[in-house]
């Protein structure tokens, strides 16, 4: 439910606005003056502001001009009286959001208090991010509300604090890393987090890699090398794409996991390591182990406890607070302002397969904010689309959505889009669109 802060002097229209947004789902503080409005703004008010430009004492222009020195991203709606173009026009330029001419069909009201909200509430939740990140700088964040990502959350809640290991089930992109330094962080242990990909590593090295070695173990091995296993000592080790990791190294983890001792390559001396570990698979590792791919007694060592991530597919609604994240991040990376998007797009969007779930999303931000992504169409759409039609399909959805965005009002689609009214005339008739008002 969106907030929104009323103003409007007379009672009989103020009751009547403030019922149309109740109506629409909107929680509505009613004021009479500019003054009694001024208590309830300020940088941290997540709704929208209303307010009429003719008031006793202080005007709406006035309460706007404040409002854009609290916060210039709260959006203000300014009311203005049928004809006063003019006044209209001073407040976009001082930064009002929109404005609505009275008298007003309660459509319109609710339609753009809706779409400004959309927006607030996309600049709040990048404050909230940023300021996590500032206070966490080092821990990624486990973005989503959908009821998958929360039981996830309970998980590492209830597992973390224990010295269970841990196996995180899930495809590609999913996040595995992030869960598992989300329960290192949740766990409490002081030694470091050692991330290693089971996958990345060549038979070759890998045991020593992960055991370590004496000098002298082999050929190159010209000093002792510290595995990561006794590296991670006291804090967790994360183990990726445990199914690559080669069956006679299965046997040695094992061992290793039941007496947590391990023993260096080319030595006798029996090594005391305290380590969590927690492992990841996209694989099925149960069904991979009645195939003989995996040991199936390692499986129910390290699968103690079970943590399975949803695709991003089965949590589409986390998507839009995901892509805000990843976008915020890009922007501040890459040095360049936040693009914004509409909310069909933003559907359109959500409708996608995702098959490389939150990794193909953040990939996505990033060419969003560099502006390369294309808002292309889903690829089950793409089909046998030629270039141009692919292309016409955008330019038709762009200039629907600034029809939509100023109610039918062909001159300011124009202006939004950038091109002559005239120009716009001639795509409307091409795409065989309609402004829905009579006459400009």
């Amino acid at each position: 439910m969106g907030q929104v802060l009323l103003v409007e002097d007379e009672q009989a229209v103020r009751m009547a606005t403030a019922q149309t947004l109740e109506l629409g789902g909107f929680e509505v503080r009613a004021c009479e003056s500019a003054e009694q409005a001024r208590s309830w703004l300020h940088a941290g008010f997540g709704g929208v502001v209303v307010t009429d430009v003719r008031l006793p004492g202080q005007s709406g222009l006035a309460l706007l001009a404040e409002t854009v020195a609290c916060d210039p991203e709260l959006p203000v709606i300014v009311v203005t009286g049928h004809g006063d173009v003019s006044m209209a026009v001073d407040a976009m330029r001082a930064g009002a959001y929109d404005f609505i001419e009275k008298p007003f069909a309660a459509e319109r009201l609710t339609e753009t208090v809706r779409r400004a909200q959309e927006k607030r509430r996309l600049v709040m939740e990048n404050r909230q991010l940023k300021a996590a990140w500032a206070s966490h700088p080092d821990m990624p964040a486990l973005i989503g509300q959908s009821p998958a990502i929360e039981h996830v959350r309970t998980l590492i809640r209830s597992v973390g604090p224990t010295a269970a290991d841990v196996l995180i089930n899930g495809q590609t992109g999913t996040g595995k890393e992030v869960v598992a330094r989300h329960l290192h962080g949740a766990s409490g242990r002081k030694g470091p987090f050692v991330a290693i990909n089971c996958a990345a590593l060549p038979e070759s090295v890998f045991e020593s890699e992960i055991f370590g070695h004496e000098a002298g173990a082999f050929t190159s091995a010209q000093k002792r090398r510290i595995g990561k296993l006794e590296y991670a000592h006291g804090g967790t080790v994360f183990l990726d794409e445990i199914e690559s990791m080669p069956l006679a190294l299965q046997v040695k983890l094992l061992r290793v996991l039941q007496e947590r001792r391990l023993e260096r390559l080319g030595g006798n001396e029996s090594i005391q390591v305290d380590c969590r570990i927690i492992a990841a698979s996209k694989s099925d590792l149960l069904q991979l182990s009645a195939q003989g791919g995996f040991r199936e007694d390692l499986y129910y060592r390290i699968g103690v406890v079970g943590i399975d991530l949803p695709r991003l597919a089965d949590r589409r609604e986390d998507i839009p607070l995901l892509l805000a994240h990843f976008v915020q991040g890009a922007a501040l990376r890459y040095q360049r302002p936040v693009p914004q998007w509409s909310a069909a797009q933003m559907a359109e969007w959500q409708a996608r397969d995702w098959p490389g779930n939150v990794r193909e999303l953040r990939n996505f931000a990033d060419r969003l904010v560099l502006g390369v992504a294309g808002f292309q169409p889903a690829p089950a759409e793409q089909g046998g689309d030629s270039l141009p039609q692919r292309v016409d399909a955008y330019e038709r959805a762009l200039i629907a959505d600034a029809l939509a965005a100023h109610d039918g009002n062909v001159a300011a689609a124009a202006d939004r889009l950038g091109i002559p009214k005239k120009t716009l005339y001639d795509k409307l008739k091409k795409y065989q669109l309609s402004s829905g008002r009579a006459a400009d």
